[in-house]
């Protein structure tokens, strides 16, 4: 629409009164059909102005204009604008079309058929049109008193489809906490990650490790009391027989009693058991919502908290086994907020389990943590990383 208004108004030579009232000669655009043009992206008015130009019959110009110095401002006369961004038009086009054109080939690994794949013209880099080709050649062996007679039969079957590609972006934050702040009402992480939501929505939701329930539960729940804000929590055992189905289900129940909306991020406290099991449910109620991970335990701080794997448990009927992590899937949180407090309530079995997850990356990654760990290890753990002198050293 607003091609053809700009175009219209060039038709019809409409111009701009010059001081001494005579008619200038670059034509005038009204400033409604002005700000109109300008909030366009500049492929669409590339694309709008070359189509126009096409139906109208005007000529096009070649000039190499890149849409990079392509003015758009619409001071200028519309025939300037509509040359310059034409020209990029056929420039975007041609680029286009060699894209389209690209046939590859490739060997299907499973049946070992020749595969032609044909980009389509309307979406050249997901959708591919093929042909499968195999061909099957057999010998057979016939033999009489005077010759022998070797036959060869050659089936050449082709088939014909198309071949859907798609990826899916995982991008998610991990934020660091000030050291014991994520329950502070002037620390506004934790609400942040939450998301944004109507004027007046004031409840959010959060699976709560049952332990963590006993040492922070008044926090949280004070927390967001604070602000004005109804926290619906599940409380759930954090320990690994408790990394059932029957745990998601839990959640799944409540999840539907509380009516989670589809972009809503929910909140997941606790070791990584309850994060997995948490992760697991997110993935699966309505096809997949935000959740947002706080691991409260070293090893979920350093392991389960910055990956995308979730997981439970699974018993067989059949074979009266149990399978560890057999039910899972791989999806990525909304957001993680680490707080290394939380590792001062840790016992220092459970702490060391966590430093030994970390000796594995360095064993892998890097040997200057190596040397780290080597050096202070054994501070680590006593102090529950909390020792000043190290925090000053870096």
């Amino acid at each position: 629409m607003t091609l053809k208004a700009c175009h219209s108004v060039s038709s019809f030579g409409v111009s701009e009164p010059n001081r001494d009232g005579y008619n200038s000669k670059d034509v005038y655009i009204p400033e409604d059909i002005s700000d109109m043009w300008e909030g366009l992206e500049p492929e669409i008015r590339a694309a709008l102005i070359a189509k126009e130009l096409s139906s109208a019959g005007m000529p096009m110009k070649k000039s190499d204009y890149s849409i990079a110095s392509t003015p758009t401002a619409m001071s200028r006369s519309s025939s300037e604008v509509f040359e310059q961004q034409s020209a990029y038009g056929s420039s975007s086009n041609k680029s286009s079309e060699e894209e389209t054109s690209v046939v590859k080939r490739e060997k299907c690994p499973v049946s070992g058929a020749t595969v032609t794949l044909t980009p389509l013209e309307r979406a050249p880099k997901n959708v591919f049109s093929f042909s499968k080709t195999h061909q099957n050649k057999t010998e057979t062996v016939e033999m009489n008193s005077n010759t022998t007679v070797t036959k060869t039969t050659k089936v050449v079957c082709t088939t014909r489809g198309w071949r859907n590609v798609f990826q899916l972006p995982i991008c998610y934050d991990v934020n660091m906490v000030p050291q014991g702040t994520i329950f502070d009402p002037l620390n506004s992480q934790l609400l942040d990650v939450t998301g944004v939501h109507p004027e007046g929505y004031n409840q959010r939701f959060a699976v709560v490790d049952a332990e963590v329930e006993k040492l922070y539960g008044d926090k949280i729940s004070g927390y967001f009391e604070g602000k004005g804000i109804t926290l619906t929590k599940v409380v759930i055992d954090g320990g690994e027989p408790a990394k059932r189905p029957q745990a998601i289900d839990t959640i799944l129940d409540a999840l539907c009693a509380y009516k989670l909306r589809r972009r809503e991020p929910f909140l997941a406290i606790g070791g990584g058991c309850v994060l997995d099991i948490a992760g697991t449910a997110a993935c699966l109620y309505r096809r997949g919502v935000p959740f947002v991970r706080v691991p409260t335990t070293l090893l979920a701080i350093v392991d389960a908290s910055v990956g995308v794997k979730n997981g439970v448990d699974y018993y067989c009927c059949v074979t009266d086994e149990t399978y560890k992590n057999r039910v899972g899937s791989f999806y990525a949180p909304s957001a993680c907020l680490l707080d290394p407090a939380f590792i001062s309530s840790q016992d220092e079995r459970n702490v060391t389990n966590g430093l030994g997850e970390i000796m594995k990356l360095a064993l892998v990654r890097s040997s200057d943590l190596f040397d780290l760990l080597e050096a202070h290890g054994k501070t680590l753990v006593e102090s529950k990383f909390e020792n000043e002198d190290l925090k000053k050293n870096g």
